[in-house]
């Protein structure tokens, strides 16, 4: 075991034996058919976790310990392997440390982001799934053993097929395919896109159409930075769930509602499948 890895270890062993010190439980399941790396990434001044990366082959899950009062953001990695030199590389959601773990690092875009504050503002968990930085795998947050709220949230269509030709990311991996689909701020540098310079508050930055592409097809989930009110979701005292790829639709049925009342198309099998898991 690295010695960074095994520090962090000895400190939240040393932590949970304190009175009071609690940790949530965030459990990682990859239903896509090929692997995907999650990779993880603390706050300035949040607690280094057991692992900042690891693997997920199809069908394989993970739990991961994460102190109470944390916040950060989580996301998937894919097409990965090693390049000439040995390092460890991956075609979408890469973290530039030249392995598994991420070691502080954050994600390129585009990559969909889970995105974190656990014991917030009046003792309540934020977290949000966030396509401002582009999308590169569809992603299901569902809190479990909470309470005020606690709605699932997430991106369940695989948008790289149906994405605008400018904002595409392709790859040659035999043949031409679509691997990721980037943000109009990345793809353009405009302002306008990016929300910055004159355009840097919620008065002069609104959805552009390619956010409205996102947020058409990912009602819950951020598609521009000043999209909070229909895509930040609360929870007190929550574990979480975080699927990649998860099942296609298969019914009418609706998982609750939104914030603003609209609907998610959450179905049935995902929710039947996460209640069979959600114990193992």
């Amino acid at each position: 075991m690295d010695t960074p890895v095994r520090s962090t270890l000895l400190t939240l062993l040393l932590m949970a034996s304190l009175p009071g010190f609690q940790t949530a439980t965030f459990k990682f399941i990859n239903r896509c058919r090929h692997t995907v790396w999650p990779g993880l990434l603390s706050g300035a001044n949040s607690p280094p976790l057991p692992t900042t990366g690891f693997v997920l082959h199809p069908g394989d899950s993970e739990t991961v310990r994460v102190p109470k009062s944390w916040s950060g953001r989580m996301w998937g990695r894919s097409l990965c392997g090693l390049d000439s030199t040995r390092k460890f590389t991956c075609l979408t959601g890469d973290c530039g440390s030249g392995s598994v773990e991420c070691a502080g690092s954050g994600a390129k875009p585009p990559a969909t982001l889970a995105e974190f504050t656990l014991n917030g503002a009046g003792g309540l968990d934020f977290y949000d799934v966030s396509l401002v930085d582009g999308f590169n795998l569809p992603m299901l947050v569902v809190p479990r053993n909470g309470s005020r709220g606690c709605s699932a949230t997430g991106c369940l269509i695989n948008l790289n097929g149906g994405c605008p030709r400018e904002l595409t990311l392709a790859a040659r991996l035999d043949g031409v395919i679509n691997v990721a689909c980037r943000s109009a701020c990345e793809a353009f540098g405009d302002p306008r896109y990016c929300c910055s310079g004159a355009y840097s508050t919620p008065d002069t930055c609104g959805p552009s159409a390619y956010a409205q592409f996102f947020k058409h097809a990912c009602p819950r989930a951020y598609s521009y930075a000043y999209d909070d009110t229909t895509s930040t979701y609360t929870c007190r005292n929550g574990d979480y769930i975080i699927m990649f790829c998860p099942p296609p639709y298969t019914s009418q049925k609706l998982l609750g509602a939104r914030k603003d009342g609209a609907t998610l198309p959450l179905v049935n099998k995902t929710m039947m499948y996460i209640s069979s898991h959600a114990s193992s």
